[in-house]
């Protein structure tokens, strides 16, 4: 049960701070066994912290589910429906990546000495958003080309130990998007990533009835810790110091680095 509850903390902590849920995990995972089937429990962890994503941007949610047919002015030019083209366009470098590339990455890039380079990138592209001038464009001047780029660099994140949230903020404040918006597109477009690969190991799933207490109790931390990191993050992103985070991942960069020399 603690060591459901540890996971369950970091993952909502580190799933929307751009420091890496995944290379966080994977370092834990060296300290802290997990009983039963760990792609379960990755995939409870992953439905907690999606649910504050789902609460926290139903307005943009509704919006797309409304637009198409109640909303007002000419068809492409809605809101929601300018919503649903982005995201489904960003979503098709991000799936193709991820099923052609994921087992790759996962067997080549989850020991601690590989992932002090991959928390290396994400620092360097972090610190680098200090040099980015705040963004003006919004929904209405974002392009279809924003949008593929913003995917491609979701797709990078398959990588353990760089941040999805890091990269497709940074880039996206990188093309001149505002701030809230950068923000906003980054967790939307996450959620048919997330829920897509949820999807997909479904059937590699077993659940063991005996774990499901302490599964839950990880799920429910995430949750909670998740909800509150994101609200956090929000308030960053909205005041401009998004590359304050790079510090952080360069000690945790270290961090691997002696982990994994040490074996």
């Amino acid at each position: 049960m603690l060591g459901a509850a540890i996971l369950g903390f970091v993952q909502g902590l580190t799933e929307f701070l751009p420091i890496s849920s995944s290379g966080h995990l994977v370092l834990l995972q060296q300290f802290i066994a997990v009983e039963g089937d760990s792609l379960a429990f990755d995939l409870v962890l992953h439905i907690g912290t999606l649910i504050p994503v789902l609460i926290l941007f139903r307005a943009d949610l509704l919006t797309m589910l409304r637009d198409p047919f109640v909303g007002q002015g000419p068809l492409l030019s809605r809101p929601g429906v300018r919503w649903i083209g982005f995201v489904l366009l960003a979503s098709v470098p991000t799936a193709l990546m991820g099923l052609a590339l994921e087992d790759y990455f996962e067997s080549m890039f989850s020991s601690p000495l590989a992932l002090s380079w991959q928390f290396v990138v994400t620092a360097v592209v972090l610190q680098l958003t200090a040099r980015f001038p705040a963004g003006t464009r919004d929904l209405d001047a974002m392009t279809w080309r924003d949008a593929l780029l913003i995917g491609i660099a979701q797709g990078v994140s398959i990588l353990p130990a760089v941040s999805r949230s890091g990269a497709t903020i940074a880039l996206a404040m990188f093309l001149g998007l505002r701030r809230d918006l950068a923000g906003r597109f980054s967790f939307v477009v996450s959620i048919p990533a997330i829920a897509g690969a949820m999807l997909l190991k479904l059937d590699d799933v077993t659940v063991d009835p005996a774990v499901a207490p302490a599964w839950a109790l990880g799920g429910v931390v995430s949750l909670v810790v998740g909800f509150v990191s994101l609200v956090f993050l929000l308030r960053v992103i909205r005041a401009g110091d998004f590359s304050k985070f790079a510090w952080y991942c360069w000690g945790i960069a270290a961090v691997s680095l002696v982990l994994g020399l040490l074996g």
